[in-house]
């Protein structure tokens, strides 16, 4: 597999896109090489395993943390995390709240918006997104910014329903940021668009794509 040369594709075919590259499971040698060629946003989906690497890695790396989080990890990784991706409820919000607030700091998080024909796909629904972002609690937050939003897309061959779904998104997206955002610039970032669908939400108006196979080949599993 060579990281170097499929990134780099990657990186002509995306423009101005962000690429996250989704590095779980993956040795710290696979991230070097990615590094090398330029790569500083990486993805992770375990807690642990990301305030492993990122002690033993570079510091100028720019972690996200892409997958389910449960509210008693997010003490690992408060101290350094540069975005959430997967926030779908307003008790991990006011966690992270809670943890960024004892560390001095304001943590980026995107709100993770519910899409997909899938049972196991997991995120707000619309209705979850207005009573969040218009309640007491949300608004009594200092120390966390919704800086946009993020949404995984069925995992089907039939592109004309993932274009359905990323435009979904994508309408939300707008839609929210003219209701929430309209003020607030730091509200930019739509993150959809895996190995798989990328190119197809690229299309749809994403800004960030989170890539993991096609950069580092097939994941490794314990």
């Amino acid at each position: 597999m060579n990281i170097s040369a499929n990134l780099k594709s990657i990186q002509k075919e995306v423009g101005a896109a962000t690429i996250v590259a989704i590095s779980k499971t993956k040795p710290k040698e696979d991230i070097e090489a990615a590094y090398a060629v330029g790569q500083r946003i990486f993805g992770e989906n375990r807690a642990q395993e990301l305030e492993e690497k990122a002690a033993v890695l570079p510091k100028d790396i720019q972690w996200h943390m892409v997958g389910n989080l449960q509210s008693n990890k997010v003490k690992y990784i408060a101290p350094f995390v540069d975005l959430i991706h997967s926030v779908d409820k307003l008790s991990l919000l006011k966690e992270i709240n809670k943890r960024a607030r004892q560390n001095n700091r304001v943590i980026d998080v995107l709100l993770q918006m519910y899409i997909a024909d899938e049972e196991s796909k997991s995120g707000l629904n619309e209705e979850d997104l207005k009573a969040l972002l218009e309640s007491k609690a949300y608004h009594s937050f200092e120390n966390i910014r919704v800086v946009g939003m993020m949404g995984m897309a069925t995992l089907t061959d039939n592109k004309a329903q993932i274009k359905k779904e990323f435009s979904h998104l994508k309408d939300i997206f707008d839609n929210t940021k003219a209701s929430y955002f309209s003020e607030d610039s730091n509200f930019s970032i739509l993150s959809m668009g895996m190995s798989g669908d990328y190119k197809i939400a690229l299309d749809c108006g994403s800004n960030m794509i989170r890539v993991g196979s096609a950069i580092f080949g097939s994941r490794d599993y314990a």
